[in-house]
């Protein structure tokens, strides 16, 4: 999963293309307000790139998949003018929001490390006697099995 912030300057970056894509298309309407609102909604949310600082992670979660709804919207609708280069540009970066939606860990520091807490993870000794243990059942079954062979070839031979 990728930090939270990570999340939030793909946003910008995303942003940055809707505007870019609208100030090159000849209906610039759209895209112009769709990386508005990307924009805004990657500055809100409380995290280390954020600029106010509003929204908490698991609302902003749910209005990433608003955004997105919207873009598709966008993409799909038939009553306001948009070049097809625009539309396939906005449909694109709408897989690029799920995409990086998709793989995002929403959680605060303070959540990453109760869970990192709570990963039980073995220490040292566990791990040496595991291995002792390993290699001593294997030395034995090693072993029963040269008796069980030198057995049979002297049951063989007699």
């Amino acid at each position: 999963m990728r930090p939270f912030w990570m999340h939030q300057v793909v946003e910008y970056v995303i942003a940055a293309v809707f505007l870019s894509v609208g100030f090159g298309s000849p209906t610039p309407i759209l895209p112009a307000v769709l990386g508005a609102i990307v924009m805004i909604n990657a500055a809100i949310a409380i995290g280390p790139a954020s600029a106010f600082q509003l929204v908490h992670r698991r609302v902003h979660r749910i209005i990433d998949l608003v955004v997105m709804g919207l873009v598709v919207a966008a993409v799909v609708q038939p009553w306001v003018d948009l070049d097809a280069n625009g539309r396939i540009v906005m449909a694109l970066l709408a897989v690029v929001l799920a995409f990086v939606w998709w793989n995002t860990d929403f959680a605060t520091k303070d959540e990453r490390k109760q869970r990192r807490r709570e990963r039980v993870k073995p220490d040292s000794e566990e791990v040496g006697r595991s291995a002792g243990r390993s290699a001593a059942e294997a030395y034995l079954a090693a072993k029963r099995l040269k008796k069980t062979v030198v057995d049979d070839r002297r049951t063989d031979e007699s």
